[in-house]
């Protein structure tokens, strides 16, 4: 993958992917998350997917898909630590398999630039019929997530372990926020995403002419803003502390845990490697010891994993529990990651997570997304401005094979419990 600076605060990065018969546009808006337009920001994509100033009806943009040979159009927010994402992409099949010679490259660009900068604006605006509409799913999520208590479990563990850190902002929105947003609400906070934001844009599967208009045409289109990128927030993690224990009741069949640990000081990306076979271990696989051990041998959960977050220095534990086993299952998850750091790790059980994991990572390279997602991620872990070298995922294996038990343990020792919130059933009171 070539990277290359095009303009303040805009790259672009390449590749032919000549084994594909698809190609991938793609237009990464990466800027600092705030609390103040973060459930705008969580609409923007809805709205912006519906159409575009030369297609605004929806009927007639799937036409315009279809037409170019079942061409997909995709435009979504991606939650990154501190930052947020908005991600506008258009794949389709290369214009050497079109049937008449269609230039169909040129019209994906075409499609993700106007649906990226000439949204269908009525009166210098969003359509407030379409904002009100996309309101309306966007307010169905959020009392959908409500109702998923796995899911809520983990946002109110989230919001105790970030505190006022640019990390708590919820990037999905705020439910209680939706009904009064308005269309000019909406379109000023779409102005200052182009305004401010670092872009990245991604071009797979196109020819260095193909490549090269598209790069002219995104360059056309920034000249008409008046740019003044901001600087992404850099990785972070929450210090250290005496572990808060919280809980909720409600109504409920099956309790919710969700326990959060810091590293104390943000990941380096040398670290990356023995993070994530450390976390194969030890939750986040069907061979590690809380499935093998909690879930398996204790039958203490239905379910438990381990999942770490590279921006923000932090692993979080989520199991469903029995009401009554809830402080036994929290103390054997804390014994098993004791265990791991001091106790033995056996050849097998390193090397079957190691397996794993390689078998997962020779995947990547087998689609356009897979191959957009890792390059994106990444960029934004070295800075979306820094020179550091990006990572290929044949770099990323042979960093994996040389992970030791060593580096395993000197990982997982630094994590120390934070938060652990449970959802549990209320009590009956006696008489």
């Amino acid at each position: 993958m070539e990277r290359t600076l095009i303009a303040p605060g805009v790259h672009l990065s390449c590749d032919p992917a000549e084994k594909f018969n698809r190609c991938r546009i793609s237009i990464h808006f990466a800027f600092p998350a705030q609390r103040a337009t973060a459930t705008a920001h969580a609409l923007l994509p809805l709205v912006l997917e519906r159409g575009y100033a030369d297609c605004p009806d929806m009927t007639l943009l799937t036409k315009k898909l279809a037409k170019l040979y079942g061409a997909d159009l995709t435009v979504d927010a991606r939650p990154m630590g501190c930052n947020h994402n908005l991600c506008v992409s258009v794949t389709g099949i290369k214009d050497r398999f079109a049937l008449e010679g269609e230039p169909l490259t040129r019209e994906y660009a075409s499609i993700a630039l106007g649906a990226a900068f000439h949204p269908a604006f009525v009166g210098g605006v969003f359509d407030p019929q379409a904002v009100e509409i996309e309101k309306q799913m966007l307010k169905k999520a959020l009392e959908d997530e409500l109702n998923d208590k796995r899911i809520y479990c983990l946002r109110q563990a989230n919001r105790e372990f970030f505190g006022d850190s640019p990390a708590a902002v919820r990037q999905e929105g705020y439910l209680e926020e939706v009904d009064g947003l308005t269309p000019e609400q909406l379109t000023a906070a779409y102005r200052e995403m182009l305004r401010t934001a670092s872009i990245e844009l991604i071009v797979l599967g196109c020819d260095d002419a193909q490549t090269a208009a598209i790069r002219d045409a995104l360059r056309a289109e920034l000249t008409a803003i008046d740019r003044a990128p901001l600087p992404l927030v850099e990785n972070m993690a929450t210090p250290r502390q005496e572990p808060v224990h919280k809980t909720e009741t409600f109504d409920m069949v099956q309790a919710k845990l969700c326990m959060l640990f810091t590293l104390g000081q943000p990941m380096q990306p040398q670290q990356l490697a023995a993070v994530r076979l450390a976390m194969a271990l030890y939750g986040g696989s069907v061979t590690s010891r809380l499935f093998l051990n909690v879930r398996e041998r204790d039958h203490l959960c239905y379910y438990c994993s381990a999942s770490f977050q590279s921006f923000t220095g932090s692993m979080a534990v989520n199991s469903g529990v029995e009401h009554a086993d809830a402080a036994r299952a929290e103390q054997a998850i804390l014994k098993e990651l004791a265990d791991l750091c001091d106790g033995p790790i056996t050849d097998e059980e390193l090397e079957d997570c190691r397996r794993g994991l390689l078998s997962g990572m020779n995947g990547v390279e087998d689609s356009l997304g897979g191959m957009e997602t890792w390059y994106y991620i990444e960029v934004l872990r070295a800075g979306a401005n820094s020179a550091a070298p990006i990572q290929t995922p044949a770099q990323a294996r042979a960093a994996l094979q040389a992970v030791t038990k060593e580096d395993v343990r000197s990982i997982l020792r630094q994590l120390t419990l934070s938060v652990s919130y449970l959802l549990t059933k209320e009590e009956p009171t006696h008489a």
